[in-house]
């Protein structure tokens, strides 16, 4: 059958047949670099990375594009309001690209730490300037765009389909964009191309027409288009993301080029924290540092993959909890098999079996993966291997099918899911210390609460000596390897 993808766009489960056969072009919209990479982050980030490693391991030759929006992301996601990297340039009282740069390096370094392989090239907004003004050109001299008061806008009305991905009415998106009432636009739902610059706006370039910066929306059709080709294969993102961005996306590619853009939407719905959504005044706001201090990297992969993709998830401290309890039997068969492979036993009553069922898991997480990326599936049969290898290693296994086994384990539960934890008191990085970093760091809390300064000092100096240093900042404390 295949890997079967739910198309946002036909509102169906689709066969994934690749433009160019072994080769697959996916775009995924990265983060607008303003703030620390927060849960929702690494829902859509961790289950792009399955998608492409799932994709690779089936033998494809992938080339993942990931953003980093650097500049042209306005406060309210459409045409009003502050472009966000400036707004929080002018709170914290520094220059934008020192906010772009630790944003940049932090979401890059917390999704190392979650086990996310980086893409096969990052693109920022701001290095592709140039090609977005000849797009914005091109989308004037067709009609499909105007000038007005230093601002391009899209016309709307002169692309016909605006609205076919997410299935609104000429009506209903009347009603859906949330505007300033601009008297320079010809319908409120038109979307800005190119935003004239404020003599104080920093980030700002020289255009046909006038000091300025390009739209959220155009930068993505660019950089998207000039390393995939005018069409390509799978184009993903956060539901949230759909309208108006992605949306936009649309009528402005097939705008310039006349040919489809993108064959494939992906849309991994959203997160939200004991049932609401997270927001900073509510107070339920978790950033990835945060989450990673207190869990392993493993149990926060579990409790996104978990849920299915299309699906929200409820993040709550019992939900990652029963991921972590999961995650310890997985753990504890990684190292009794690896255990019985040191052994050099050349053979074991249940050998045959356990070769059967490692052959059978290894089918039913590869098809559960092609129906639409069924994650909980794949960790299902996952844990059924687990009480299945345990029976059977009571009872006697050679070394080699320990190594069959683990294979098996290393290449779904590892490579592809990356769920698979590393097996304690093993040399080097492979020991997972976060829950262990987590306690500590509660304890240098509790400590400085109470006045105790001198022994959270020493916890920091002799942690520092052991090649990890502690960072005490206004949120917090954190740590890294030196």
């Amino acid at each position: 059958m295949g890997l079967m993808l739910y198309n946002t766009m036909s509102r169906s489960k689709e066969q994934f047949v690749p433009l160019v056969e072994g080769h697959v072009g996916i775009y995924v919209c990265g983060p607008t670099v303003y703030g620390p990479p927060h849960l929702g982050h690494a829902k859509s980030y961790i289950t792009f990375d399955v998608l492409v490693k799932h994709l690779r391991r089936r033998g494809f030759n992938v080339r993942y594009v990931q953003n980093i929006t650097d500049v042209g992301h306005l406060t309210d996601n459409a045409d009003a309001g502050e472009d966000k990297i400036q707004r929080q340039a002018r709170i914290d009282r520094v220059h934008p690209y020192e906010i772009v740069d630790k944003c940049m390096f932090q979401y890059m370094h917390d999704m190392e730490r979650l086990r996310v392989a980086h893409p096969s090239f990052y693109v920022r907004a701001s290095q592709h300037v140039g090609e977005q003004i000849e797009a914005v050109q091109k989308l004037v001299e067709k009609g499909h765009a105007y000038v007005s008061d230093g601002n391009v806008y899209f016309d709307v009305a002169s692309f016909k389909r605006y609205g076919k991905l997410s299935g609104r009415t000429v009506d209903e998106l009347r009603e859906a964009v949330r505007v300033e009432a601009r008297s320079d636009k010809r319908n409120p739902q038109d979307f800005a191309l190119w935003k004239r610059a404020e003599p104080d706006h920093i980030l700002q370039w020289n255009s046909p027409w006038g000091p300025g910066y390009p739209g959220w929306h155009i930068e993505c059709s660019v950089m998207s288009t000039k390393y995939l080709g005018e069409t390509f294969d799978i184009h993903g993102g956060g539901l949230e993301n759909m309208f108006p961005h992605h949306e936009c996306e649309i009528a402005q590619s097939e705008a310039v080029t006349g040919k489809p853009f993108a064959r494939y939407w992906v849309h991994n719905n959203m997160v939200t924290v004991d049932g609401v959504k997270m927001g900073k005044s509510l107070g339920n706001f978790r950033t990835c540092e945060d989450l990673l201090q207190r869990h392993s990297p493993e149990a926060i992969r579990v409790f996104i993959l978990s849920t299915h993709y299309r699906s929200p998830s409820n993040y709550t401290e019992e939900a990652i909890g029963a991921a972590a309890t999961g995650l310890q039997r997985l753990g504890q068969l990684h190292a009794a098999l690896e255990e019985h492979g040191k052994r050099q036993v050349t053979e074991g009553r249940n050998d045959t079996e356990l070769l059967a069922a490692s052959e059978a898991t290894e089918k039913a997480i590869g098809e559960a993966l092609d129906d639409d990326l069924d994650t909980p599936g794949a960790i299902a049969h996952l844990y059924t291997f687990v009480t299945t290898a345990n029976r059977l290693m009571a009872a006697g296994i050679s070394s080699g099918a320990a190594h069959k086994a683990l294979d098996m384990l290393r290449g779904w539960a590892g490579d592809v899911l990356g769920i698979l934890p590393p097996v304690q008191g093993a040399a080097g990085d492979g020991v997972d210390i976060d829950p262990l970093m987590g306690i500590i760091l509660d304890l240098r809390k509790e400590m400085k609460t109470s006045k105790r300064y001198d022994l959270a000092d020493q916890i920091r100096d002799r942690l520092k000596t052991a090649g990890i240093t502690i960072e005490d900042t206004r949120d917090g404390a954190r740590w890294r390897r030196a």
